[in-house]
């Protein structure tokens, strides 16, 4: 039933529509999806409730797709969840692999959106039910093993890597304390009592200071065009089978994230980064252009996006800004989301369970064959692009909060990003610090609010201990795994010993 009334000649010209406006909202850095779901939220009024969702649904999954673009291209994060995918998707691209970074992009994006469907359509409820089970010790003890899968995050300089993730920190306590009230870090300014936007600090630290890196190196940049055809298509799903451990723990880990009420896919993306370098045999080249790291990050942040809208249908609770929009919408057709909807509006649900798998699959069709065009931009002289990514960085970063005080904001964060780079100093803890440490930070003091100041809350509670002692054990992992061989050498002397 679902898929014949997805297949509908209008719904399927609603879906490509909707994927199509997606894609240009995903490349705007700064817009994002959630912004583009809202600003295209009103065209759905005149639409039937089906055909809306899917419209909305569709951008949604356009959005997701596009992220990925302008990240791998130009080292600027179309969307907050595709920063982590800058990290080896654009050395691959100033390589001269443009178009194999893309491909890894969204094909392992498609097949996790894919598998994060099938578990929606047959897992709906009780996950939806255990969600529901998360409250701040919870959500602290996820956040503390995110920030244990990071550890593998941090090569180089141990010091250069701590100055980095605290400034991330610092950069997130600044504004209004949510528990008291009382402004942190604003020196004053009004401006600042809103904080500092992920979004317009992203823009700054990897795209504006990439191009002041490379107008002073050379004036041009280093990656060449890029060419996707059958065969490089056939590479990609095979490097991606060889790697399917990498794909299958992104989707899972994503999926799940996603379906936690108020993460959605841009934690999910920097956790499954974290775990893949954490797990990969040679963790020293992530960073470098490595098809793991664009895999790992596209997986999660593709399965979170489905798994985001699972508790929205099943319980009326949204798992990410983006589904947050989506419910205003249903208020406005007149739909109660929970349980009953199943019943009540069966057309509704499956209609837009089916339409997942369509606008993924047109998804991934459309940006496929629009690659090569995507890929020609790294062509363009230096000194015509230059000015054209700063014009879009630069209302990518107003649009966040329509005021000039986010583009001096964006600019500021150039020159440090470029500071950073000159000084070699990692960005990806600060950016990880930054996305995570306003969230961690609230769901701390909540929790002591709840046990009056007790630890023994993040241990008594049955999920939150299992997140805390997995998160212990990852955070004391490296350490074990260095003493390893000398443990091993110790038992062999004793054997030894004991044989003679």
């Amino acid at each position: 039933m679902g898929f014949g009334i997805a297949l509908t000649p209008y719904n399927v010209m609603i879906a490509s529509a909707g994927v199509f406006l997606g894609i240009i909202i995903g490349v705007l850095p700064g817009l994002g999806g959630t912004s583009g779901v809202a600003i295209l939220l009103p065209l759905t009024f005149v639409m039937a409730p089906t055909s809306a969702i899917i419209f909305l649904a569709s951008v949604y999954w356009g959005a997701l797709f596009g992220g990925a673009i302008t990240s791998i291209l130009f080292n600027i994060p179309g969307e907050p969840w595709s920063v982590a995918t800058t990290f080896d998707g654009y050395p691959l691209a100033k390589r001269g692999r443009a178009g194999y970074a893309l491909a890894v992009a969204f094909i392992g994006g498609f097949f996790a959106s894919l598998f994060s469907v099938i578990l929606f359509s047959f897992f709906a409820p009780p996950l939806a039910e255990l969600a529901l089970k998360f409250g701040p010790p919870e959500y602290f003890a996820v956040m503390l093993l995110a920030f244990s899968t990071f550890v593998g995050l941090a090569g180089g300089s141990p010091l250069k890597n701590l100055v980095s993730a605290i400034l991330g920190f610092l950069l997130a306590s600044v504004g209004l304390d949510i528990v008291t009230g009382t402004p942190r870090l604003t020196f004053d300014s009004i401006s600042l009592l809103s904080g500092f936007s992920f979004v317009t600090v992203c823009i700054g630290l990897f795209g504006i200071g990439e191009i002041l890196l490379c107008a002073e190196e050379s004036l041009e940049f280093k990656g060449e065009q890029g060419k996707i055809g059958l065969k490089d298509i056939v590479i990609t799903i095979r490097d991606m089978s060889h790697r399917w451990y990498t794909w299958l723990t992104g989707s899972i880990l994503g999926f799940w994230i996603g379906v936690l009420p108020g993460t959605g896919a841009t934690p999910a993306s920097f956790m499954s980064y974290g775990m893949a370098k954490q797990y990969s045999r040679y963790p020293e080249k992530f960073g470098t252009g490595v098809m793991e790291g664009v895999l790992a990050t596209e997986s999660a942040a593709h399965a979170a996006g489905i798994g985001a809208l699972l508790p929205l249908v099943t319980l009326g609770v949204p798992g990410s800004p983006t589904a947050a929009v989506m419910l205003g919408g249903l208020y406005i057709w007149g739909l109660q989301p929970g349980p009953l909807l199943f019943v009540e509006k069966p057309d509704f649900v499956w209609g837009l369970i089916a339409s997942m798998y369509i606008g993924n699959i047109v998804g991934l069709l459309m940006c496929l064959l629009l690659v090569p065009f995507f890929a020609i931009i790294l062509r363009i002289p230096y000194a015509i692009l230059a000015p054209v990514i700063v014009l879009v960085s630069s209302v990518g970063a107003y649009a966040v909060s329509n005021r000039m005080f986010d583009v001096w904001l964006m600019l500021f964060f150039g020159v440090v990003g470029y500071a950073f780079k000159k000084l070699q100093i990692p960005l990806a803890p600060l950016a990880i610090g930054l996305v995570l440490g306003d969230m961690t930070e609230t769901a701390l003091r909540q929790s002591f609010i709840m046990s009056h100041g007790s630890l023994a809350i993040f241990f008594t509670r049955p999920i939150a201990a299992t997140c805390t002692l997995v998160a212990l054990f990852l955070f004391s992992f490296p350490t074990l795994r260095l003493m390893l061989p000398w443990v091993r050498d110790r038992l062999w002397a004793a054997q030894g010993v004991g044989k003679g």
